[in-house]
Protein backbone atom coordinates (compact mmCIF):
# COMPACT_ATOMS: atom_id res chain seq x y z
CA UNK A 1 0.00 0.00 0.00
CA UNK A 2 1.04 3.59 -1.09
CA UNK A 3 1.85 5.91 1.95
CA UNK A 4 -0.14 8.96 2.16
CA UNK A 5 1.84 11.95 2.69
CA UNK A 6 2.00 14.75 5.24
CA UNK A 7 3.17 17.92 3.56
CA UNK A 8 2.92 21.64 5.23
CA UNK A 9 3.70 24.25 3.00
CA UNK A 10 5.77 27.96 3.41
CA UNK A 11 3.75 30.81 1.90
CA UNK A 12 6.92 32.89 1.97
CA UNK A 13 6.08 37.00 1.21
CA UNK A 14 9.34 39.32 1.80
CA UNK A 15 11.67 36.50 3.38
CA UNK A 16 9.10 35.63 5.69
CA UNK A 17 6.70 32.71 6.73
CA UNK A 18 2.88 34.46 6.06
CA UNK A 19 -0.67 33.09 6.45
CA UNK A 20 -3.93 34.84 5.51
CA UNK A 21 -7.57 33.29 4.98
CA UNK A 22 -9.11 32.96 1.61
CA UNK A 23 -6.13 34.00 0.18
CA UNK A 24 -6.31 37.67 1.68
CA UNK A 25 -5.53 39.01 5.54
CA UNK A 26 -2.10 37.70 5.08
CA UNK A 27 0.09 38.17 8.47
CA UNK A 28 3.33 37.43 9.73
CA UNK A 29 4.35 33.83 11.22
CA UNK A 30 8.01 33.20 11.08
CA UNK A 31 11.35 32.66 9.45
CA UNK A 32 11.55 30.06 6.63
CA UNK A 33 14.64 28.74 7.33
CA UNK A 34 13.71 27.55 11.24
CA UNK A 35 10.20 26.70 10.25
CA UNK A 36 12.17 24.09 7.06
CA UNK A 37 14.09 23.06 10.03
CA UNK A 38 11.33 22.07 12.63
CA UNK A 39 9.45 20.30 9.83
CA UNK A 40 12.50 18.01 8.86
CA UNK A 41 12.85 17.20 12.54
CA UNK A 42 8.50 16.98 13.00
CA UNK A 43 8.36 13.84 10.30
CA UNK A 44 7.04 16.01 7.82
CA UNK A 45 7.58 13.89 4.26
CA UNK A 46 7.84 16.54 2.22
CA UNK A 47 8.06 20.55 2.24
CA UNK A 48 6.60 23.30 -0.23
CA UNK A 49 8.19 26.68 -0.57
CA UNK A 50 5.86 29.51 -2.52
CA UNK A 51 7.31 32.39 -3.12
CA UNK A 52 3.91 33.72 -2.64
CA UNK A 53 4.46 37.14 -4.62
CA UNK A 54 6.81 36.71 -6.90
CA UNK A 55 4.00 36.18 -10.11
CA UNK A 56 2.05 39.06 -9.31
CA UNK A 57 5.17 40.87 -8.89
CA UNK A 58 6.81 39.71 -12.11
CA UNK A 59 9.81 38.87 -10.52
CA UNK A 60 12.49 35.84 -9.58
CA UNK A 61 11.99 33.97 -6.49
CA UNK A 62 14.03 34.77 -3.23
CA UNK A 63 17.14 31.75 -4.46
CA UNK A 64 19.18 32.85 -1.75
CA UNK A 65 16.71 31.79 1.19
CA UNK A 66 15.31 28.63 -0.67
CA UNK A 67 19.05 27.91 -0.84
CA UNK A 68 19.47 27.85 3.06
CA UNK A 69 15.63 25.84 3.25
CA UNK A 70 17.39 23.41 0.96
CA UNK A 71 20.34 23.20 3.00
CA UNK A 72 18.67 22.55 6.27
CA UNK A 73 16.23 19.56 4.98
CA UNK A 74 16.35 16.14 4.30
CA UNK A 75 13.29 15.76 3.09
CA UNK A 76 11.82 16.33 -0.78
CA UNK A 77 11.29 19.70 -1.10
CA UNK A 78 8.92 21.14 -4.08
CA UNK A 79 9.53 25.25 -4.56
CA UNK A 80 7.05 27.58 -6.80
CA UNK A 81 6.30 31.33 -7.62
CA UNK A 82 7.72 33.32 -10.54
CA UNK A 83 8.11 30.00 -11.97
CA UNK A 84 7.78 31.17 -16.06
CA UNK A 85 10.80 29.33 -18.21
CA UNK A 86 13.34 26.25 -18.33
CA UNK A 87 15.69 28.81 -16.90
CA UNK A 88 13.53 29.07 -13.92
CA UNK A 89 13.70 25.24 -13.49
CA UNK A 90 17.36 25.45 -13.74
CA UNK A 91 17.77 28.11 -11.72
CA UNK A 92 15.47 26.75 -8.30
CA UNK A 93 16.19 22.69 -9.23
CA UNK A 94 20.67 24.27 -8.91
CA UNK A 95 19.14 25.80 -5.22
CA UNK A 96 18.12 22.25 -3.73
CA UNK A 97 14.45 21.98 -4.76
CA UNK A 98 13.56 18.14 -5.80
CA UNK A 99 10.24 19.16 -7.79
CA UNK A 100 9.32 22.80 -9.40
CA UNK A 101 5.77 23.70 -9.07
CA UNK A 102 4.37 25.83 -11.84
CA UNK A 103 1.03 28.17 -11.54
CA UNK A 104 0.80 31.34 -12.85
CA UNK A 105 3.27 30.47 -15.95
CA UNK A 106 1.86 27.62 -16.73
CA UNK A 107 -1.50 29.59 -17.72
CA UNK A 108 0.04 31.70 -19.92
CA UNK A 109 2.55 29.26 -21.56
CA UNK A 110 0.96 25.91 -21.19
CA UNK A 111 3.97 24.52 -23.28
CA UNK A 112 6.10 25.18 -20.14
CA UNK A 113 4.80 21.84 -18.69
CA UNK A 114 5.87 19.76 -21.66
CA UNK A 115 8.98 20.87 -21.87
CA UNK A 116 9.68 21.31 -18.52
CA UNK A 117 8.43 17.56 -18.22
CA UNK A 118 10.97 16.70 -21.57
CA UNK A 119 13.84 18.05 -20.08
CA UNK A 120 13.81 17.80 -16.12
CA UNK A 121 10.75 14.38 -16.28
CA UNK A 122 7.47 14.43 -15.35
CA UNK A 123 7.91 13.58 -11.76
CA UNK A 124 9.50 16.92 -11.33
CA UNK A 125 6.66 18.91 -12.56
CA UNK A 126 4.08 19.97 -10.55
CA UNK A 127 0.93 21.86 -11.79
CA UNK A 128 -0.10 24.09 -8.58
CA UNK A 129 -4.01 25.61 -9.48
CA UNK A 130 -5.56 28.07 -7.33
CA UNK A 131 -9.50 27.51 -7.82
CA UNK A 132 -12.73 29.07 -6.81
CA UNK A 133 -16.10 28.81 -7.59
CA UNK A 134 -18.08 31.33 -9.59
CA UNK A 135 -21.42 30.86 -10.41
CA UNK A 136 -21.14 26.97 -9.43
CA UNK A 137 -18.40 26.66 -12.03
CA UNK A 138 -14.74 25.80 -11.07
CA UNK A 139 -12.55 28.52 -12.56
CA UNK A 140 -9.03 28.42 -12.22
CA UNK A 141 -7.49 31.85 -10.91
CA UNK A 142 -3.87 33.27 -11.59
CA UNK A 143 -1.38 35.77 -9.71
CA UNK A 144 -2.20 34.40 -6.30
CA UNK A 145 -5.62 33.91 -6.67
CA UNK A 146 -6.65 37.48 -7.56
CA UNK A 147 -7.33 37.03 -11.56
CA UNK A 148 -10.06 35.08 -12.60
CA UNK A 149 -9.04 33.16 -15.73
CA UNK A 150 -12.74 32.10 -16.56
CA UNK A 151 -10.55 28.96 -17.63
CA UNK A 152 -12.66 25.51 -16.77
CA UNK A 153 -10.54 24.34 -13.57
CA UNK A 154 -11.21 20.52 -13.72
CA UNK A 155 -10.08 20.76 -17.70
CA UNK A 156 -7.03 22.69 -17.03
CA UNK A 157 -6.34 19.70 -14.43
CA UNK A 158 -6.87 17.20 -17.49
CA UNK A 159 -4.84 19.44 -20.00
CA UNK A 160 -1.81 19.87 -17.72
CA UNK A 161 -1.38 15.95 -16.64
CA UNK A 162 -1.72 15.10 -20.74
CA UNK A 163 1.05 17.91 -21.55
CA UNK A 164 3.69 16.09 -18.93
CA UNK A 165 2.86 16.79 -15.02
CA UNK A 166 3.76 14.46 -12.98
CA UNK A 167 1.45 15.92 -9.58
CA UNK A 168 -1.08 18.55 -9.32
CA UNK A 169 -1.50 20.24 -6.22
CA UNK A 170 -5.42 21.61 -5.92
CA UNK A 171 -5.32 24.57 -3.89
CA UNK A 172 -9.16 25.32 -2.86
CA UNK A 173 -9.75 29.27 -2.41
CA UNK A 174 -13.09 28.65 -0.92
CA UNK A 175 -11.63 26.50 1.35
CA UNK A 176 -8.13 27.99 2.55
CA UNK A 177 -7.48 28.78 5.85
CA UNK A 178 -10.68 28.78 6.65
CA UNK A 179 -10.43 25.36 8.61
CA UNK A 180 -13.91 23.68 7.60
CA UNK A 181 -11.88 20.12 6.23
CA UNK A 182 -10.52 19.69 2.42
CA UNK A 183 -12.80 20.86 -0.45
CA UNK A 184 -13.60 17.42 -1.26
CA UNK A 185 -16.14 18.42 -4.24
CA UNK A 186 -13.64 19.77 -5.99
CA UNK A 187 -10.79 17.12 -5.35
CA UNK A 188 -13.35 14.34 -6.21
CA UNK A 189 -14.45 15.84 -9.40
CA UNK A 190 -10.52 16.35 -10.46
CA UNK A 191 -9.75 12.89 -9.37
CA UNK A 192 -12.28 11.21 -11.38
CA UNK A 193 -10.05 12.76 -14.47
CA UNK A 194 -6.62 12.37 -14.10
CA UNK A 195 -4.48 9.89 -12.83
CA UNK A 196 -1.33 11.67 -11.14
CA UNK A 197 -0.73 11.75 -7.40
CA UNK A 198 -2.82 14.38 -6.13
CA UNK A 199 -1.96 16.99 -2.96
CA UNK A 200 -5.16 18.77 -1.73
CA UNK A 201 -4.84 22.11 -0.05
CA UNK A 202 -6.81 24.23 1.52
CA UNK A 203 -9.40 24.00 4.43
CA UNK A 204 -7.39 21.16 7.36
CA UNK A 205 -8.40 22.55 10.51
CA UNK A 206 -8.81 19.15 12.73
CA UNK A 207 -6.67 15.41 12.09
CA UNK A 208 -10.15 13.66 11.01
CA UNK A 209 -10.50 16.49 8.37
CA UNK A 210 -7.43 14.53 7.02
CA UNK A 211 -8.57 11.01 7.69
CA UNK A 212 -11.48 11.88 5.69
CA UNK A 213 -9.58 13.09 2.84
CA UNK A 214 -7.78 9.69 2.15
CA UNK A 215 -11.20 7.96 2.37
CA UNK A 216 -11.52 9.70 -1.34
CA UNK A 217 -9.88 7.84 -4.01
CA UNK A 218 -6.88 9.91 -5.69
CA UNK A 219 -6.13 11.42 -2.59
CA UNK A 220 -2.00 11.08 -1.98
CA UNK A 221 -1.21 14.10 0.08
CA UNK A 222 -2.79 16.44 2.69
CA UNK A 223 -1.09 19.81 2.80
CA UNK A 224 -1.56 22.44 5.35
CA UNK A 225 -0.42 26.01 6.99
CA UNK A 226 -1.55 27.44 9.73
CA UNK A 227 -2.89 24.46 11.65
CA UNK A 228 1.11 23.46 11.49
CA UNK A 229 2.65 26.54 11.95
CA UNK A 230 0.72 27.81 15.26
CA UNK A 231 1.56 24.04 16.30
CA UNK A 232 -2.14 23.05 16.22
CA UNK A 233 -1.68 19.57 15.27
CA UNK A 234 1.91 17.93 15.53
CA UNK A 235 2.55 16.59 12.56
CA UNK A 236 3.93 13.33 14.62
CA UNK A 237 0.42 12.86 16.58
CA UNK A 238 -1.51 13.50 12.93
CA UNK A 239 0.33 10.51 11.80
CA UNK A 240 -0.30 8.14 14.69
CA UNK A 241 -3.76 9.02 14.50
CA UNK A 242 -4.33 8.03 10.85
CA UNK A 243 -2.17 4.85 11.39
CA UNK A 244 -5.12 4.21 13.68
CA UNK A 245 -7.97 5.39 11.15
CA UNK A 246 -6.04 2.69 8.62
CA UNK A 247 -4.32 5.21 6.55
CA UNK A 248 -0.81 3.78 5.73
CA UNK A 249 1.74 6.72 6.53
CA UNK A 250 5.47 7.08 7.18
CA UNK A 251 6.10 7.35 11.22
Amino acid sequence: MITKRIIPCLDVRNGRVVKGKNFEGIQDVSDPVEMARFYNEEGADELVFYDITASVEERGLFTDILTKVASEIFIPLTVGGGINTLEDFDRVLKCGADKVSVNSGAIRNPDIIESAARKYGDQCVVLSMDIKRVDGCFRLFAKGGRENTGIDAVQWAVDGVNRGAGELVVNSIDTDGVKGGFDLELLDEIAARVNVPIIASGGAGKMEDFSELFKHDGMDAGLAASIFHYKEIRIKDLKEYLRTQGVEVRL
